[in-house]
């Protein structure tokens, strides 16, 4: 089933040193962007992430530290995929948890601003948990009936992504989904925005979920002492909780929301 878009959609996959979103960092980017006329462009790229490669992890997807030496750093190249990313919704498989965060931390950690809230977040692997519960090959295997060759290379896994969502489409075409609450609805349709909040876990205000939005739309902290506890509360009860936050291992982007949160307390 061909998608039904409204603006373009990019399809991303990360190659890392790790998986922790604040210290770790990309070492390969592939971006598969799909136009509303089905026009395609690919861009995949090794990035310097200046920091070594572990080296389980180098086993996993096969790039090592000599691989990146000569490669750009993110900085180098971070307009340029802030421009490829420009008016587009975002896809990817495990992206809304991983893939997303990271990227987001790496545009901030080199002064480039991306404002990732206007755009519509599509998990191709939140979509699968839901329906079939299984892991990337498995899907690839399931709905496009192949084995993935080069798996863990990214733009394999990329290409395999946007090929396993077109299928969820036509597999689930009729579909009707009941969620926990008994509410029936059909949420496999061919729209970003369907799409986007069916495979969305959370309600989340930052991607790592340390502020989320309650049942009344608002914001609350979502650990430690302040749980449940609405954000303005805590920002005007507790002043130096925002200084704690600030100075503290905790992402950019979580620090750049909870930053918005208090200047807009002064408005």
């Amino acid at each position: 089933m061909k998608l039904n878009l409204k603006n373009p959609l990019v399809f991303l996959d990360l190659e890392t040193t790790g998986i922790n979103i604040v210290t770790d960092r990309i070492v390969e980017i592939a971006l598969l962007k799909i136009h509303p006329d089905g026009r395609e462009e690919e861009r995949d790229l090794r990035i310097n992430p200046e920091m070594p490669i572990p080296e389980h992890v180098s086993k996993i997807h096969g790039i090592y530290d000599e691989d990146v030496k000569d490669a750009p750093t993110f900085k180098e190249v971070a307009k340029t995929l802030a421009n490829f990313l420009e008016g587009a919704d975002l896809a990817g498989f495990n992206s809304n948890r991983f893939d997303i965060p990271l990227l987001a931390e790496e545009f901030l950690r080199v002064g480039v601003d991306v404002d990732f809230k206007k755009r519509k977040f599509i998990d191709v692997q939140a979509i699968f948990h839901k329906m079939e519960k299984r892991t990337l090959a498995a899907a690839f295997k399931f709905y496009c009936q192949q084995e993935l060759v080069n798996a863990h290379s990214a733009m394999a896994d990329t290409k395999a992504t946007y090929d396993v969502l077109k299928a969820q489409l036509d597999v689930y075409e009729e579909t009707v989904y009941e969620d926990n609450k008994g509410v029936k609805t059909k949420p496999i349709q061919n729209d970003v925005s369907a799409l986007s909040e069916f495979s969305s876990y959370d309600r989340n205000v930052d991607f790592v979920g340390r502020i989320v939005y309650n049942e009344d739309g608002v914001e609350v902290f979502n650990f430690g002492k302040n749980k449940g506890v609405p954000v303005e509360k805590v920002l005007r009860e507790q002043p130096g909780y925002f200084g704690w936050i600030i100075n503290s291992e905790f992402p950019l982007y979580t620090k750049k929301v909870l930053t918005a949160i208090k200047l807009r307390m002064k408005d």
